[in-house]
């Protein structure tokens, strides 16, 4: 039963970031969104999968992993420099 909870749990708050992802990319940008905060939470993440591989949790490893990614993908919308529209 652990496992169970464990992996809804992992899939709720992986896919928590999607409509993030989905607005970043329609937008091409995340500047309302806090860089401070999502540094936080990816060091925060990155941190519960070295916990997962401390504990040999598949589950919290795969979970994290996936999250790590995709704050990656907010991340990179955050800090990519941006092109002057008007020189395009």
């Amino acid at each position: 039963m652990e496992t169970v909870i464990g992996t809804l749990a992992a899939i709720c708050t992986t896919i928590s970031y999607a409509p993030q992802i989905r607005k970043c990319w329609k937008t091409g940008q995340a500047d309302d969104l806090s860089l401070r905060m999502f540094l936080l939470l990816t060091a925060g993440i990155a941190l519960w999968v070295v916990y997962g591989f401390l504990r040999g949790d598949m589950v919290i490893i795969v979970a994290n992993s996936i999250s790590l990614c995709l704050l990656a993908i907010i991340l990179y919308f955050k800090v990519r420099p941006q092109r002057d529209p008007i020189t395009q």
